[in-house]
């Protein structure tokens, strides 16, 4: 390690070392020349192209300070539609002749990449034999480097595009949104008055759930190394009764992986805003702070993978499926939605007189047009065969799309559009009934878990993404779809004589028309699915049903007109969650079926020999042999259904692989696949809880979740 790398080990000041891994703003004016850092901040802002000069200086500033830092390589940072990241390493050496190596790093090295396109899931946009693909600077997410082990490489965040320019990647769409959003909310900023509003931009604050496991129990469990979740497994005895777990102490094993991921974080200028227990034993939650979209996306990524990082470090295995446990509780990614200038103005922040914040009202009021309009645009991004397990469980929202705004909001609305007066509400207060305790200012909404979108304060919090998502999908469904409803609000305003007059009526009218998306009681009661399907919004279960109804025109037309995607770009998308989404389940497919014929029904055939054996020898003995006859007789029809779930995953799985349309093997990976798994997990669980202990071949929920 350099000399003037950082040292987790010491206890320095965080103010000495947060951020000390990232060419953040700070550095960049330090090391750039003036001129030079004024013009990148310029195009920065203005969302122009880089001048080739400017690339250039800014690439051997970043060269100098990376490799001061101990760097050898970089690497173009990029997310393709996997889900995850990539990165392609290349030195800064160049031989140099007698002379030796030089260490070279132009403005062209720094703006553009080539890797290989051609084993990148890309839909229909390419064949698999056009391999030329682009990675581009995105200059509006810092460069940071890394450390692993001792290997440390300049990072630089990227998006991915194909030979033709056609986008390969979550990001691209992602800073498609987010400009189309700065576009249309300045427009309605500036008929509203505001002139001081240079920019605004999406923000997000993630919330990332995952497990922490003992990591020797993973080479027991092929399914945990295979698929990320237990395919089999009894319910223990305790599971999650007594709710112990949510808040619980922190021991002192996790508390230590805890401070190392948040040193790791810090040196990558990524802060934690909480962390705790959550409601599943062996399960928490690590909270960012609020960062612009693409760079929260970024520091997401690395947050999820230092906490993997650092937890084999600690011989522990972090799990981000979204749901490695199917009796306990799964794991989400709450993503916090706003809307933020380039001064710090919250835009969805209600202030102490909500109803007469005309900015707000009307931001919020796009929002609520939005979610309503496209509800399977922002369904279909968090669709994913992980998540199909968790929603509408105890720990997710249904996969209903509804609003909660709070008992005052939904007041305040609904007198806008009976023309109503507001002035009457007031800010209200808690009052606790101890002397010693302050009261407490009452916010304008509760929370409300049930809720897959729900107004909290001063943003929205999407509470349906799996733990395992890149935040770059829903990010963007929702941004894409606010910025479609901004531009149509600023199209009405900008026609407008007298412009409260019409503001007024665009609330009144949405109010009207999509007000039917808000509901702030129990999502999870069956009340509310018959309701909701009176209302017409739109329940899509699994990720196969959410696939088919993206599919329209409407959304198509949206994606186009704010310049986001094109129908080429959105299709192959499309192709490629079918795909993922058939691989997933061949993936466990074939896990359950290794595990159940190699591992489970030979333990479960000694046992019924060594049941037959008792028998035998009992009887011998003049003992009755009932318990053991009764035992023997059940674990005999269990062995014969385990063959026969055996015999017929086989036989789906054969079907499945030999079907060559994607959609079509997706959708019979659903209707066959996923049923024949669920009865043969059902016949391994019942057999785990009357094999005896000592032969059942996998670590089980108890020991995994409990045995430390």
């Amino acid at each position: 390690m350099p000399e003037n790398s950082i040292s987790t080990s010491k206890k320095e000041s965080i103010l000495e070392y947060f951020g000390c891994n990232v060419f953040s703003s700070d550095v960049m004016r330090e090391r750039l020349p003036k001129r030079v850092f004024q013009e990148l901040t310029r195009t920065r802002e203005e969302g122009k192209a880089l001048d080739p000069y400017v690339a250039d200086v800014v690439a051997n500033a970043m060269k100098d300070w990376a490799v001061e830092r101990g760097a050898t390589h970089y690497c173009h940072w990029f997310q393709p539609l996997t889900g995850l990241t990539a990165e392609k390493h290349t030195s800064f050496l160049s031989p140099a002749g007698d002379r030796g190596f030089l260490m070279e790093f132009s403005g062209k090295d720094l703006i553009q990449g080539e890797p290989d396109a051609s084993s990148f899931p890309s839909g229909s946009l390419r064949e698999s034999f056009e391999a030329r693909g682009y990675t581009v600077w995105d200059y509006t997410s810092p460069a940071f480097v890394k450390e692993d082990g001792d290997n440390i490489t300049l990072f630089i965040p990227s998006a991915f595009c194909s030979y033709t320019g056609k986008a390969l990647d979550y990001k691209t769409p992602l800073l498609r949104a987010n400009e189309a959003i700065n576009r249309n909310a300045l427009r309605i900023l500036r008929i509203l008055g505001d002139t001081k509003t240079r920019r605004v931009d999406v923000t997000l604050g993630v919330e990332q759930e995952y497990f922490l496991i003992d990591r020797k129990f993973i080479p027991l469990r092929l399914d945990l190394m295979e698929t990320g979740r237990t395919i089999f497994g009894a319910r223990p005895p305790k599971n999650m009764a007594l709710s112990v777990h949510y808040f619980g102490a922190i021991t002192e094993e996790v508390a230590s992986f805890m401070n190392e991921v948040n040193l790791e974080l810090w040196k990558l200028g990524i802060s934690a805003d909480t962390q705790h227990h959550e409601i599943s034993p062996c399960q928490f939650e690590i909270a960012s702070v609020f960062a612009t979209v693409n760079v929260s996306t970024d520091q997401n990524q690395l947050v999820m993978q230092t906490l993997q990082k650092v937890a084999r470090r600690h011989g522990l295995e972090c799990l981000l499926h979204d749901k490695p446990f199917s009796t306990l509780g799964g794991s989400g990614k709450h993503i916090n939605w706003s809307l933020a200038s380039d001064w710090g103005a919250n835009l969805l922040d209600p202030g102490e007189t909500p109803h007469e914040n005309e900015i707000f009202l009307i931001f919020l009021g796009a929002v609520i047009k939005a979610v309503d309009r496209y509800p399977t645009l922002i369904r279909e991004s968090v669709a994913d065969a992980g998540n199909d397990h968790r929603l509408g469980a105890m720990e997710a929202p249904p996969a209903i799309i509804s609003i909660f705004l709070g008992d005052e909001l939904l007041e305040i609305l609904k007198r806008i559009g009976n023309r109503e007066s507001n002035d009457h509400l007031k800010s209200d207060v808690i009052k606790l009934g101890v002397s010693s305790l302050p009261p407490l200012p009452k916010d304008l909404t509760d929370r409300n878990r049930t809720s897959p979108f729900a107004f909290t304060g001063n943003r929205f919090e999407f509470r349906t993404p799996g733990s395992a998502v890149t935040t770059a999908r829903p990010a963007f469904a929702i941004t894409a779809a606010v910025a479609d409803a901004l531009g149509e609000i600023a199209q009405e305003l900008e026609m407008a004589d007298d412009i409260n007059t019409v503001a007024q009526d665009i609330l009144k009218g949405i109010i009207k028309e999509h007000g039917r998306i808000i509901f702030n009681g129990d999502n999870y009661s069956e009340e509310w699915v018959a309701e909701a399907e009176r209302r017409g919004l739109p329940n899509l279960p699994d990720t196969i049903d959410a696939l088919a109804a993206v599919m329209n025109e409407e959304i198509i037309r949206l994606c186009e007109r704010n310049r986001i995607l094109t129908h080429d770009e959105f299709q192959a998308r499309l192709d490629s969650s079918y795909e993922h989404y058939a691989l997933q389940i061949l993936i466990e497919g074939r896990c359950a079926l290794k595990m159940a014929q190699c591992q489970i029904l030979p333990r479960v055939m000694e046992y019924s020999a060594r049941l037959a054996s008792g028998l035998r020898s009992v009887e011998e003995a003049g003992f009755p042999g009932e318990v053991y006859r009764k035992n023997l007789k059940g674990v005999s029809s269990l062995m014969g259904d385990l063959q026969t779930r055996i015999e017929e995953l086989e036989e789906a799985l054969g079907k499945t692989e030999a079907i060559p349309d994607i959609r079509e093997r997706a959708v019979f990976a659903r209707d066959r696949m996923i049923p024949v798994m669920s009865e043969l997990r059902h016949v391994v669980d019942s057999l785990e809880m009357v094999v005896d202990s000592d032969l059942w071949p996998l670590p089980t929920y108890a020991h995994m979740v409990y045995g430390r």
